[in-house]
């Protein structure tokens, strides 16, 4: 399987906390929500649904899946929460167990080798495995070059602070263009890939 990142990103780079207030207040970050005034529904709904559309399970760590696992399960009945509830679904986390996970189809990665896990998962046949939101987790994924694709929603935003998806260790990691367009609301829809892969 192909490993996607997909991440709604301001264009100083933050992604924390784009879909809600409260969604992620670490580090007194004070701007929850700030990716829905640019969400453009008839551009980015179409790329978001034809990502989930191919994706064989979701990666999250343990925030992320505690914010969609509060909010997915009680829409029932749209064809995108369908989606979101029937599909497997692996989280990283070293505090929550098995038992705590009652999102339907959520299974806990084995805290002592988390990264292994995902890369048997990866291994697998199928076309995606797709990580939305948890920075922490994606951050770990690329310094271990289990990244495929990048699909970045770029908002005409800057943020000031807040957690970014790339790592800062000082490695570079060139990258290719294999797509782009633009939403009515400024918003650019950019797909990477690692260089020569």
């Amino acid at each position: 399987m192909q490993l996607i990142l997909s991440h709604f990103m301001s264009l100083d780079g933050v992604v924390q906390a784009p879909g809600g207030r409260d969604e992620d207040t670490d580090g007194g970050f004070a701007h929850g929500g700030w990716s829905m005034p640019y969400f453009d529904v008839e551009t980015m709904g179409p790329v978001i649904g034809e990502l989930l559309a191919i994706t064989e399970a979701l990666l999250f760590g343990r925030r992320t899946w505690q914010t969609m696992a509060a909010a997915w399960p009680g829409r029932a009945g749209d064809p995108f929460a369908d989606r979101m509830n029937e599909i497997p679904k692996y989280v990283a986390s070293r505090t929550l167990t098995q038992d705590d996970l009652t999102w339907s189809g959520s299974t806990l990665l084995p805290a002592a080798d988390a990264i292994g896990a995902m890369r048997e998962l990866r291994a697998r046949d199928g076309q995606a495995l797709q990580v939305m939101g948890s920075p922490s987790l994606a951050a770990q994924l690329i310094e271990h070059d289990l990244v495929d694709e990048y699909r970045l929603m770029i908002e005409p935003i800057l943020l000031g602070g807040g957690k970014r998806l790339f790592p800062w260790d000082g490695q570079a990691r060139p990258l290719e263009l294999v797509s782009t367009s633009a939403t009515g609301t400024g918003v650019l829809i950019c797909t990477y890939r690692p260089a020569g892969r």
